[in-house]
């Protein structure tokens, strides 16, 4: 156990692309430790676990009125945690699949920040957001995904100026290599996967979960004085 079981009592957290994915386990993580959450999305791909402990809302992060409905039904809101995103490999070159990346990884985010301020503002409440070891350099085949990710680098730590003064914290944990639908592909393919485990140093595939841990700390009491930080999840990976 790494964290006591009523760490988040009382506290309610809404987790875009909680239905799948990252998302999925972050949304358990933080029903495990108490909290009300809502994890919000499209539909899950078929055969895929549904966070367990967690209510499943509807949300669409690039349409206004459905994240207005979203957070305007809420009562209370602690924690808000952005993991809505989308990768086009290859695709993403073609600039309207590169702004359709935008709008869902970046824009998506921004929305989601924006309209739960005031919830936050109450309860001197957190954001985490999703970045990528690719805020920190390029992907040939995802121009789009690169991008986005690295506007979600400088969003956090844009929003954690800002937000400071009505007293939340808005930081982001920087995924590696998670064993993923969205990373299906590369797992199944013994060259890329091996390239992959070779430059990680501690040799493995992350989970979901590895994820989710370092964003219940950074939710947490013992995370009260770090905001605007990007926090890589990913075995190592960026030191090499």
């Amino acid at each position: 156990m790494t964290f006591q079981t009523d760490l988040f009592a009382g506290r309610t957290a809404l987790v875009s692309g909680g239905t799948q994915g990252i998302g999925a386990g972050v949304a358990t993580e933080l029903a495990r430790l108490g909290a009300t959450v809502i994890a919000a999305g499209l539909a899950p791909a078929a055969g895929a676990e549904a966070p367990q402990g967690a209510h499943v809302a509807e949300l669409d992060v690039t349409d206004q009125a459905s994240v207005d409905r979203l957070v305007g039904g809420l009562g209370r809101l602690d924690i808000l945690v952005n993991c809505a995103g989308v990768i086009r490999r290859v695709e993403e070159h073609d600039p309207a699949v590169f702004a359709q990346v935008l709008a869902v990884n970046l824009t998506g985010t921004m929305r989601l920040c924006s309209a739960a301020r005031p919830l936050l503002r109450q309860t001197a409440g957190c954001i985490v957001n999703t970045a990528s070891m690719l805020s920190f350099f390029g992907g040939g085949l995802v121009p789009g995904y690169s991008a986005s990710k690295g506007g979600v680098v400088q969003l956090t730590k844009s929003l954690a100026i800002a937000y400071a003064e009505d007293g939340i914290r808005v930081n982001a944990v920087a995924p590696g290599w998670i064993a993923t639908p969205l990373t299906q592909a590369l797992q199944d393919d013994p060259a890329r996967s091996g390239a992959i485990l070779g430059r990680t140093p501690l040799g493995r595939w992350g989970q979901p979960e590895d994820v989710a841990r370092a964003v219940a700390f950074l939710c947490s009491p013992a995370a009260g004085f770090i905001t605007g930080v990007a926090l890589p999840v990913d075995g190592g990976y960026l030191t090499v």
